[in-house]
């Protein structure tokens, strides 16, 4: 096993019915390798120190709500943190056995397979019951399921999450709104609509966007999909 120190973490959402079945906990991760236009959270691209917290602390807060059953992990990019993604996972199962995990990534799972951008990708695969891979591409935005465009493909890598797959791939979207004392987090993948009414975050390059964004980019291996969980709106001071 390789030798796991802190994560960088942009944000956590603990206890929430927006970004999978049943009510989960969300972690996204700082740092992507890819700067996709159109990303919904822009201000997590960058490689820059976040929030540094241990993958036991991490699964600690994760599991703060007893009703918790499943946790999902976005950002960013996971697989660019996967060692201590997957630690966090093996320590929050630990904890609470039977927990399901969906994990976002911007590469497509043969990528991934084959040529896995750090030694870590294996052990994040194998505590992972859900991965949603591939960019996202305006031009192919249905509207449906957790993942942002129709080119994204849903993988059941277990049978967990099995009898979830309809709603993965084709149900309605949620949002939900977490008012904080000097931010606001929104979380979920959102509607086109919502989507297109979302202002950039203040500071944001031209790129900067929602989901849904201005650009239709063809889908391959090597990019990114613009994190579509969520976006942290904090307020000016």
């Amino acid at each position: 096993m390789l030798n796991v120190a802190v994560l960088n973490v942009a944000e956590t959402c603990v206890g929430t019915r927006a970004l999978g079945p049943g009510r989960r906990s969300v972690v996204w991760v700082r740092g992507c390798p890819f700067r996709c236009p159109g990303c919904l959270a822009p201000e997590w691209i960058p490689d820059v120190p976040g929030r540094p917290v241990a993958p036991g602390a991490l699964a600690a807060e994760l599991l703060a709500d007893p009703e918790v059953t499943g946790l999902t992990f976005s950002g960013g990019e996971p697989m660019a943190q996967a060692e201590g993604l997957a630690e966090v996972a093996r320590r929050a199962r630990a904890e609470r056995p039977g927990l399901s995990l969906i994990c976002f990534t911007g590469y497509r799972l043969e990528t991934l397979r084959r040529r896995p951008p750090n030694e870590g990708v294996a052990s994040l695969l194998a505590e992972t019951d859900v991965l949603i891979d591939g960019r996202y591409v305006a031009s192919r935005n249905d509207d449906r399921g957790l993942r942002g465009s129709s080119n994204q493909r849903v993988h059941h890598l277990t049978g967990r999450l099995r009898g979830a797959d309809a709603e993965l791939n084709g149900g309605p979207r949620r949002v939900e709104i977490r008012v904080r004392d000097a931010e606001t987090l929104f979380v979920g993948v959102p509607s086109r609509a919502l989507a297109a009414a979302y202002p950039a975050p203040a500071g944001a390059g031209a790129g900067a966007g929602v989901e849904g964004g201005r650009a239709a980019l063809q889908d391959t291996d090597d990019h990114a999909h613009p994190a579509p969980a969520g976006v942290d709106e904090r307020s000016p001071g």
